[in-house]
């Protein structure tokens, strides 16, 4: 098509980085758009933003319930649904056990015991009351909150997507701050290309996915860490049982989806799962795929990425449990 031309618009939202890259004549209408969009999401969904559904549902837990828009309710219906699935390994109920290992993160010191177990004793997602009659939310203590923030970017592309399709755009990318989601494929026919950060080694990829309309979610240890003067490198993502940062022999999980909102979710809960209970949890999902990597750079992809992963230069092993 000679028409085709690519817009790219590269801003911060979200608490990232944003970059979409759209080919088609409708391009830069298409891209006003999906800003407008994602803005509108994040005064939507962010707990940091007062008035936000999100903030108003953890403002007043422990008093009383609170009217939330359909969309959010049926996002947070998805949330309560991943988190069984996982058996809790994703809880979007963490917030107080996150807010503690952030602030940990800028002091570069690990929080006292005591917090941690404080904190922890708020997190559980069969907490959160969701009436979809009445469309309220509620979570029944005080110091509970919500945070979407393993979720929130993949439901934030997924919308992306459907903005790019309602202006006639037929192929696209975008990406918040590496998670990426793709429309169709390339303006020539080819899938696109998505890299896989090298845990160990940054600047460098461990291998790339070809992709056509999915999504690719990454999670790793490498990812809102820091390092305590002794060298004990602390991660974001944390275990809900101890309540400390997930150490189970795991340091990077991508995962494949059409759902950018499942992929988002899934990269954390399989990462915080583990490689055997991970590739469990992964088989309840068939339209889903994964590459795990492990403390010795082992990569391991699920049989559904043989020929659409390609390594750069590590032995690749099929997972077959």
């Amino acid at each position: 098509m000679s028409t085709q031309a690519i817009r790219r618009s590269v801003r911060y939202g979200m608490s990232t980085v944003i970059t979409h890259g759209v080919y088609g004549t409708g391009a830069e209408q298409a891209l006003a758009a999906a800003e407008k969009e994602t803005d509108r999401l994040e005064r939507l969904l962010s707990r940091f933003l007062p008035g936000s559904d999100v903030w108003r549902i953890n403002q007043n837990a422990g008093r009383e319930p609170v009217s939330v828009e359909s969309e959010t309710m049926e996002i947070l219906k998805k949330a309560v649904w991943l988190a069984e699935l996982s058996r809790g390994a994703f809880d979007i109920t963490i917030a107080p056990l996150s807010d503690i290992w952030r602030a940990a993160g800028q002091d570069k010191a690990v929080p006292d015991g005591a917090a941690i177990r404080r904190a922890l004793s708020f997190v559980d997602y069969s907490n959160l009351k969701l009436d979809q009659h009445a469309m309220t939310a509620f979570l029944p203590r005080a110091g509970q909150a919500v945070d979407l923030g393993g979720i929130a970017k993949g439901v934030a592309a997924g919308r992306v997507l459907d903005v790019f399709r309602a202006y006639g755009v037929a192929s696209a990318y975008t990406d918040f701050g590496g998670n990426v989601a793709t429309l169709g494929t390339k303006p020539g026919g080819a899938p696109w290309t998505v890299g896989i950060r090298h845990p160990r080694c940054e600047g460098s990829i461990i291998g790339t996915l070809s992709v056509a309309d999915r999504s690719v979610v990454t999670s790793g240890d490498y990812q809102r860490c820091f390092l305590t003067p002794a060298g004990q490198r602390y991660h974001h993502i944390l275990d809900v049982k101890t309540g400390y940062p997930t150490d189970n022999g795991l340091i990077s999980v991508t995962v494949i989806s059409a759902c950018p909102l499942t992929a988002d979710a899934l990269s954390t809960a399989l990462f915080a799962a583990g490689l055997e209970k991970g590739a469990r949890l992964l088989k309840k999902i068939p339209e889903a795929h994964a590459v795990f990597i492990d403390t010795r750079l082992n990569v391991f992809i699920s049989q559904g990425l043989i020929g659409n992963f390609q390594s750069a230069g590590q032995p690749v092993k099929i997972l077959s449990f």
